[in-house]
């Protein structure tokens, strides 16, 4: 492979860093996240982390049978953002798997097994509530844990629709979906939230990025309320949702 030859900065969760990668895709991919502030780190992709990245693909692929070539951009792309997810827990800031959307300046989490239909549900609520709401990011948001409670912010790998935008917003609720003919919604428990939470944000194999990835998740289920929504897809079923993790909120006004 050639000597990195494109570098840049970017801002993501409020922190910013600089990315020495080869391909200008890259660069273009990231375009909405450009920064010119000095950077807290340096996220660069080497031989290592692009082989690492193909073998991890190839892996997946060999469990479902598939034989797949993936391109040099592609491949980038994908380490670029392991090593953002890596690096910014330095900065107590975590990766979840989910749709988030920000409703009334309040982002709303929801997370549940790949196609059980969380972007569906998202946008549930986005014909529920029309210019009231829009998407933060509909795949991979980042939680920040702060002295304020957890923000919410976008980042440019939002899903197969693109739906997301450089924004943030503080955390209101998480929501686990399940399938279900009838719509309801109940509050869960720590106990109960915690291996939801695990299950669905980044984890690492080196031992103290995860024992920061374990505090940044204790400070999470601390600060956020999670429910699990049994719902389908009607339209009653975002206001199912929204009623019960405003519930408390909406009794207090």
């Amino acid at each position: 492979m050639p000597q990195n030859s494109v570098t840049f900065r970017i801002k993501l969760a409020g922190i910013p860093a600089e990315i020495r990668c080869r391909q200008e895709e890259t660069r273009t991919f990231l375009h909405d996240w450009l920064t010119e502030e000095r950077p807290e780190f340096i996220c660069e992709v080497t031989d290592d982390s692009i082989d690492m990245v193909r073998r991890n693909l190839n892996a997946e692929d060999r469990k479902y049978g598939v034989v797949r070539e993936y391109s040099l951009c592609w491949l980038e792309n994908n380490a670029v953002h392991a090593i953002l997810a890596e690096k910014l827990v330095d900065y107590g800031v975590l990766l979840m798997h989910g749709s988030a959307i920000c409703v009334d300046g309040r982002a709303y989490i929801f997370t549940a097994k790949s196609g059980t239909g969380k972007s569906t549900h998202a946008g549930l609520w986005r014909e529920l509530f029309k210019e009231r709401a829009f998407m933060i990011n509909d795949d991979k948001p980042l939680l920040k844990a702060g002295d304020n409670g957890i923000m919410v912010y976008g980042t440019p790998w939002n899903g197969k629709h693109g739906l997301g935008r450089n924004a943030c917003a503080p955390l209101e609720a998480i929501a686990y979906l399940n399938r279900a003919r009838d719509n309801r919604a109940e509050r869960m428990s720590a106990a109960e939230a915690y291996p939801v939470l695990v299950q669905q944000s980044y984890s690492s194999k080196d031992t103290e990025t995860m024992r920061k990835i374990l505090d940044i998740q204790k400070r999470i289920i601390q600060s956020v309320p999670f429910y699990r929504l049994w719902c389908n897809m009607e339209p009653e079923a975002a206001y199912t949702a929204w009623s019960a993790m405003n519930s408390a909120k909406n009794a207090s006004e």
